[in-house]
């Protein structure tokens, strides 16, 4: 039985939806359960995040997963497509293999056949398309083809979410217009590159999505069901 480690807290309601989806999925599989959390703290994640330090992150990461490598894990996952901007440096580093969100969603992707999709999250994961891993996979628009401004309130708007675990109704408003302004200019479904705006893409957008989170815990079950 493989023994998931979670690397956790950034943010709590990114956490707790990791936690919960795996547990369903185990249940509907009829299997056992192994799984524990490590917590880091969003705030150490943020300022790293702000000034791009991925040694600095990535060796936070190594620290808790050497916790995580201790309580009997087996794998170790980040549970923020944020805290992935590190994941490359992590992965050199880390006591334990690492299920990859990034990668888990490049490959949906490809098997999807999307040819241009949007993007929401950190201005990091935007700017970037997705710290570089959707290059050549297929068009990414972001809201910085509309402005810069625009990014950064995109950028501003799931800072907070992230931190407060809820949304205020200006924030669900001007992130569906964004993810609308996607669609709008082509692209086929708006991926969620942030773990917690399924607080706000809960069903209710107006416009197709991926939820990033969805397809990264897809990738740990079946990981640990193999």
């Amino acid at each position: 039985m493989v023994h998931i480690g979670l690397i956790g807290g950034i943010g709590p309601k990114a956490t707790s939806f990791y936690y919960e989806a795996i547990a369903r999925a185990f249940a509907g599989a009829g299997r056992p359960l192994s799984l524990t959390i490590a917590h880091t703290e969003l705030s150490l994640l943020a300022n790293n995040l702000m000034s791009d330090n991925k040694r600095a992150q990535a060796e936070e990461f190594r620290r808790v997963t050497q916790q995580l490598q201790a309580a009997g894990s087996d794998r170790v996952a980040i549970t923020s497509f944020g805290g992935s901007f590190c994941a490359d440096d992590f992965a050199r580093i880390s006591p334990l293999p690492m299920v990859d969100g990034p990668t888990a969603l490049v490959e949906h992707l490809q098997l999807a056949g999307f040819e241009r999709v949007g993007i929401l999250g950190t201005t990091a994961v935007m700017r970037t398309k997705l710290y570089g891993k959707l290059d050549g996979i297929c068009e990414t628009l972001t809201p910085a083809d509309d402005n810069d401004a625009a990014m950064q309130q995109c950028h501003d708007d799931y800072r907070e979410l992230a931190f407060n675990g809820v949304a205020t109704e200006k924030q669900r408003t001007r992130l569906f217009g964004a993810a609308q302004r996607l669609v709008d200019r082509g692209a086929q479904s708006v991926i969620l590159g942030g773990t917690d705006l399924n607080v706000i893409f809960d069903g209710s957008e107006p416009v197709p999505v991926i939820d990033s989170a969805e397809v990264h815990v897809r990738a740990i079950v079946a990981d640990a069901l193999t």
